[in-house]
């Protein structure tokens, strides 16, 4: 209708918000559908980047177009504030980021914080050795997240310092990190904990502006910690220490042989990496928005299974507090 083309009207958010409520599970059905043509933006995930290539007019369209394209709209942080509690429950703007209007230059002084950093996945793919003519070779596979809607990262700071005259930014505190499990094809499920912990991310010159790039190693802690049991009752740090009760197999030290990683339980900490290029840049609220794309391993069950490398890329956005 009329008041859905007016998309940054001010007067229709409320309207878009009772819209947004109406067809939240339509959209969340098109969110995770995979897309094998552009696997980043579904009909719904990719209302952002239309927008940031063909300006308003083409999302006005989309929205006339495409009912489940309501929660989606890319609200900017100003337009988030203004929201009520209850204007954002139940439509999942709350994991969404916020989109950045402008192509400026901030140049970060000394001293520089980055803070409400915001990471959003929109596409999630799962490494596969896929067998073809009696060669295997590895493939990221497309695959759809089953969790809902808390996987996005935010509220991320850190210290902006300068070495060699290129921005670095060193990732301090936050929500830092999303337990996520994605689903397969075939229906394995890999769950993850999606994280940019320690992240330390080297950028390409002196100043935030579109075409900046950043990015640098993460660490990803264990998807479980030391007080998770298994259905054996055995834990990293409580628990069991092998399976007791009916198995008579594990009476001795021979016993312990084969099972030895599922009865010794640990607490791996693997290493990711990320990349982040800046495309949008706004001076007067000091932000800015881009794209990132980060590899990752995921569960390894305490140890006793070889863990899944994941790809994700989707949208950040970030302020900068100087």
């Amino acid at each position: 209708g009329e008041g859905e083309l007016q998309i940054h009207h001010h007067s229709t958010l409320i309207v878009k918000m009772k819209l947004a409520l109406a067809t939240s599970l339509i959209a969340s059905a098109a969110a995770f559908a995979p897309s094998t043509s552009a696997p980043q933006s579904t009909k719904l995930n990719g209302l952002k980047e239309d927008a940031t290539k063909y300006g308003a007019a083409a999302l006005a369209g989309a929205v006339a177009v495409s009912v489940a394209a309501a929660p989606a709209q890319a609200l900017t942080k100003s337009q988030i504030n203004e929201l009520s509690y209850l204007q954002v429950k139940g439509t999942g703007l709350a994991n969404r980021c916020p989109e950045v209007i402008g192509e400026d230059t901030i140049t970060p002084k000394s001293g520089a914080r980055l803070v409400d950093m915001c990471i959003e996945p929109k596409a999630w793919a799962v490494e596969e050795e896929i067998g073809k003519a009696g060669k295997t070779e590895k493939k990221f596979v497309n695959s759809k997240v089953m969790t809902r809607q808390t996987y996005t990262l935010d509220g991320i700071e850190g210290s902006l310092k300068s070495e060699g005259g290129n921005i670095v930014f060193f990732e301090e505190e936050g929500i830092d990190y999303a337990p996520t499990t994605v689903q397969l094809p075939g229906g394995e499920r890999v769950p993850f904990l999606f994280t940019v912990k320690e992240l330390k991310a080297v950028g390409n010159g002196p100043a935030f502006k579109p075409g900046f790039q950043m990015g640098g190693t993460t660490t990803t802690p264990s998807y479980r910690t030391g007080l998770f049991l298994d259905p054996k009752g055995r834990g990293g740090t409580t628990g069991y220490d092998m399976a007791v009760a009916l198995p008579g197999l594990q009476s001795g030290e021979e016993g312990d042989e084969e099972l030895f990683k599922e009865n010794n339980k640990t607490f791996d900490v693997t290493q990711g990496r990320i990349e982040m290029e800046v495309n949008k840049v706004n001076s007067e609220e000091s932000e800015i928005g881009g794209v990132y794309v980060a590899t990752q391993l995921g569960d390894t069950d305490m140890g006793s299974k070889v863990p899944r490398k994941i790809l994700t890329k989707g949208i950040f956005y970030a302020k900068i507090d100087q």
